[in-house]
Formats: C-alpha cells, structure tokens, sequence
C-alpha cells in the first residue's frame, strides 16, 4: 500500500510517531533503495521510538496482508492487462505498473471520498521531532542518515500528496515513480492512454473500494 493507505489505519491516533513509523520503510526506500533496515524485532527504551517501531511493524503486517488479498491479486491482474496495450514498447514491467496503479487509485480514493485528509498527515509528520526520527535510525542501523533526511524534508515540503486528489494526476504519479528507474518511461500519448484506462477503473473500483480497508483491518484487530 502506498502513504496515505497506510495512515488509513491509524488516522484517528494522536500518536505522530506511530504515523510516521507506519511510512517510514516506503519513506526510506524513496530517499535510498540500496538502504534496508529490519528494525521490527527491536525494542528500544524511549517511548517515541519505540512507537516508530510499533508502526513499522504494522506497515509490514499491513502490506502482507495486502498483497495476498484476493483484492490485491485481482485487481492488480486486471490493471496489468489493461495496461500492457497502452505501454507498449516501454520499459516498463506491465506487472509493475498494475501494482502500483492500484496503490495510487486507493490512495486518491481514500481522498476524494474524505475517508482521510493530506492536511492529517501531513500534520503528523510535522509532528515529529528530527533528533527522535535521528535515534530511530541509528538504532536500527543506518551510519548515515544525511541522505534521509534531505529526502524527508524535501517530501515534506513539497506536500505532492494532495496531488493525489486530482484523479488526472494519477497517471501523472506513476510516471514520477516509474522514473526512479528509467529516465523516460513513456510517451506523451502512452501517459495519456494511461490517464484513460486509470480514469475509467478508478470510477469502477469507487463502489467498493473499502472492502479491501474493512478486510485488513478486522485482520489487525485479531
């Protein structure tokens, strides 16, 4: 699941640091993909890191129980198909494309259905305190955290998530994230068949959307 899934889960706590914790392993593998932590089997004395902690481990559990959905595997499936025509010739994995086009189709429905706001996020992450995000990341074993940090600050800046609301942005969002890999992913016309098909499923998938948010989260409370 992507950012604003994620907080879905926990978007009535007070806990800014939870919220964080729930992103932060998407957050870290946007500033860097070479780095990989595996904080989730610590425990650490201060109560604010410790609550990273407990929220990193619910985004793991969150996406496992995400990617082995029914939900998950059909809809992915169906995206990849319809897809594959418009980007043909492309770099890109028509697979890939599908899993992330569902992730972003959530996320802007979550938003446009105001199930969440950005501003809540957004409010959460402003929450937290840089010398506490610092000791969490020592602690689980990054050396050096400068490259995080620029990422986080410039994340949090630059506020993109609203753009999220814009259903027409959606093709837009894939294109940014697809070119963490490839300079040029798609064309000008294979971006706007895109936008298209995506226009179309979002609509369809507005029905009932949430079953796959009631799903993990009658999950999480067993």
């Amino acid at each position: 699941m992507n950012f604003l899934s994620h907080f879905y889960f926990d978007r009535d706590t007070d806990n800014c640091y939870l919220v964080l914790g729930t992103v932060l392993p998407d957050l870290l593998k946007n500033a860097d993909k070479t780095i990989v932590l595996h904080p989730e089997k610590l425990h650490y004395p201060d109560k604010a890191v410790n609550s990273i902690i407990v929220g990193w481990k619910k985004h793991l559990e969150v996406d496992r129980y995400f990617h082995s959905s029914d939900f998950f595997l059909s809809h992915s499936h169906r995206l990849k198909t319809l897809l594959a025509p418009a980007i043909e010739s492309s770099p890109v994995k028509p697979f890939f494309l599908g899993h992330i086009a569902l992730e972003l189709i959530l996320d802007n429905l979550l938003l446009t259905t105001n199930k969440i706001t950005v501003d809540g996020f957004y409010k959460h992450l402003e929450g937290c305190e840089t010398n506490q995000v610092n000791d969490f990341l020592t602690f689980a074993g990054l050396a050096d955290t400068s490259v995080f940090f620029k990422f986080y600050e410039d994340f949090k800046r630059s506020r993109y998530l609203y753009n999220y609301a814009d259903t027409k942005e959606i093709a837009y969002a894939l294109k940014r994230i697809c070119m963490r890999v490839w300079n040029d992913p798609f064309t000008s016309t294979q971006e706007a068949n895109m936008n298209g098909i995506l226009t179309v499923y979002r609509a369809e998938l507005a029905y009932n959307f949430m079953t796959i948010f009631d799903e993990i989260e009658n999950k999480l409370s067993l």
